[in-house]
C-alpha cells in the first residue's frame, strides 16, 4: 500500500515530469506500468481515465473495458450507492488520504468475484480539472493469512476453554466429593450427638424415675395414712355427740384426697407435656366468670383464716387457652395458699389489655431463696425452706411450660420470710 507522503512525492514527480523531457516521462511511463499495485486515474465525477496493467490483471478488465467507465463498475453492487455518495463528497472536499482504515473494502473483477482491497486515494487539477488516483492492493492473501490466524486462535482459545471446562469439572468434582465427605462427618457427628442426647435423655429419664418412685411414695403415703387412720375413727363416732368428731375426720379425708389428686395431676400433666400431647385450643372467654371459677375451686383449699382477693381491670373478654390458664393459675394459686400461713391473704390482679393478658398472684409466704432461683423452674425442684412442705416440685416447671405452648413470659419477685410475686404476661391468641 502506497501511503500519503509517498503519494504526494509522486505528484510532484508527475508535475516534475511534465516540465522535463523525453526520458523522464518513459521513467515516468515505467513507473505506471511496472508498479505492482493497481493504478486508477479517473476525473473528478467518476469515470475511468486510465489504469496501469496491474489493474488490470486485478480485476479482470482490458483497460479499454475500463476506460470511460464509472468507477463503481469495479465495486460490489451492492456498495455501489454508497460509494456514490462518498465519491461526490470527495469531490467536494478532496485530500489525500487512505481508505479502508476501520472499514472492509471490496473490488469485484469481471467474473463477478469479490476481493478485499485495500486504496489510497491521492488527486490533482490540470487546466482547473480534478483529477483522483487511487492506488489499490489485493489484500485476499493477507485475509487468508489473517483468517488463519484467527481460526488457529480461535481454536486455541476453544482448547483453553475446554481445559478450563475440564478444569470447572476437575474442581466440581473434587468439591462435590469434598461436600459429600463433609455432609458424612457432619450426620457421624450429628448421629454422635443424637446418640450422646438420647443417653443423656435416658440418663435424666432414670434420674426422674427413682425421683419420682422417691417423692410419690413419701407424698402419697401421709395422705394415705390420714384416710386410713380417719376412715377406721369413723366407725367408733357413731352417736350424735360424736357428730363433730366425725365431720373433722371426713374433712381430713377429703383434704387427703385432693391432695392425692393433685399429686396425680401434677404426673399426669408432666406426662403429657413430655410426649407432646398438649395443643392449644383458643376461645373467648368473659375473664369475670373465669376467675370466679378459679376462686370457687381453690376456697376448699384455703387455711383458717386465709382469703383470695381478686382485682380486675381492662377489657372484660380475653382470647386464649383458657384451659392452660386456667391449669397455671391453680397451680401458682395453690402454691400461694400452701407456702402461706393462716389469716393471710393471697392476692390475685387480672388485667386485660388490648394484645396481653396479664397476671399477677401475691401471697405473704416463706418466699425462695435468691441463689436458687436458677433451679426455680426445673422439674422435682424443691427450695430448702419448703422441703417440710407437702409438694412434688413440679408445680412451677409446669407453669412454665404451659407459658411457653402459650408464648407466654413469667417473672418473679419474692424476699425469705415475706412472700412472692409471681407475674405472668400471655398474648391474645387469635388462630
Amino acid at each position: 500500500m502506497i501511503c500519503s507522503e509517498s503519494l504526494a512525492i509522486s505528484l510532484r514527480l508527475i508535475r516534475r515530469f511534465e516540465k522535463k523531457d523525453l526520458l523522464h516521462t518513459a521513467h515516468l511511463s515505467s513507473l505506471f506500468e511496472h508498479s505492482t499495485e493497481g493504478i486508477i486515474l479517473t476525473q473528478g465525477k467518476g469515470p475511468v481515465v486510465l489504469v496501469n496493467p496491474a489493474a488490470e490483471r486485478m480485476f479482470g478488465y482490458a483497460a479499454d473495458e475500463i476506460i470511460g467507465q464509472p468507477i463503481e463498475r469495479l465495486i460490489p453492487q451492492r456498495y455501489q450507492m454508497k460509494h456514490i455518495k462518498l465519491r461526490e463528497g470527495f469531490y467536494n472536499n478532496p485530500q489525500n488520504r487512505v481508505m479502508g482504515h476501520g472499514r472492509e473494502l471490496y473490488g469485484q473483477k469481471k467474473n463477478g468475484v469479490e476481493f478485499p482491497v485495500e486504496v489510497s486515494l491521492s488527486f490533482y487539477r490540470k487546466n482547473d480539472e480534478l483529477f483522483v488516483i487511487a492506488f489499490i492492493v489485493d489484500i485476499t492473501q493477507r485475509k487468508k493469512t489473517e483468517q488463519e490466524i484467527l481460526q488457529q486462535q480461535q481454536e486455541l482459545k476453544r482448547m483453553a476453554n475446554s481445559l478450563k471446562e475440564l478444569n470447572r469439572d476437575l474442581e466440581q468434582k473434587v468439591e462435590e466429593r469434598t461436600t459429600i465427605l463433609k455432609e458424612a462427618l457432619q450426620k457421624l457427628e450429628k448421629s454422635q450427638i443424637e446418640i450422646q442426647e438420647a443417653l443423656e435423655k435416658e440418663k435424666q429419664l432414670n434420674e426422674i424415675k427413682s425421683r419420682f418412685m422417691s417423692i410419690a411414695s413419701h407424698e402419697f403415703r401421709t395422705p394415705l395414712s390420714t384416710v386410713l387412720s380417719s376412715a377406721s375413727l369413723l366407725s367408733k363416732y357413731s352417736t350424735a355427740e360424736d357428730h363433730a368428731k366425725r365431720e373433722r375426720h371426713i374433712e381430713k379425708i377429703k383434704n387427703s384426697v385432693r391432695s392425692l389428686n393433685g399429686i396425680l395431676e401434677d404426673f399426669l400433666s408432666l406426662g403429657k407435656l413430655e410426649e407432646g400431647k398438649i395443643s392449644i385450643h383458643v376461645d373467648e372467654f368473659e375473664v369475670e366468670d373465669f376467675m370466679f371459677s378459679i376462686v370457687e375451686e381453690m376456697t376448699p383449699l384455703l387455711k383458717p383464716n386465709q382469703h383470695l382477693s381478686v382485682h380486675q381491670q381492662g377489657l372484660s373478654k380475653a382470647t386464649s387457652d383458657k384451659r392452660l390458664i386456667k391449669n397455671i393459675l391453680i397451680n401458682l394459686i395453690t402454691n400461694a395458699i400452701k407456702f402461706s400461713d393462716e389469716g393471710t391473704t393471697v392476692q390475685i390482679n387480672v388485667t386485660v389489655g388490648k394484645d396481653v393478658i396479664s397476671f399477677e398472684v401475691i401471697d405473704q409466704g416463706i418466699g425462695i431463696p435468691k441463689d436458687e432461683f436458677e433451679h426455680l423452674f426445673t422439674s422435682f425442684y424443691r427450695a430448702r425452706n419448703a422441703v417440710n412442705i407437702q409438694g412434688t416440685g413440679l408445680g412451677l416447671h409446669i407453669v412454665k411450660r404451659y407459658l411457653e405452648l402459650l408464648q407466654g413470659d413469667i417473672q418473679v419477685e419474692t424476699e425469705v420470710g415475706k412472700g412472692s410475686k409471681f407475674s405472668i404476661q400471655i398474648p391474645h391468641v387469635t388462630d
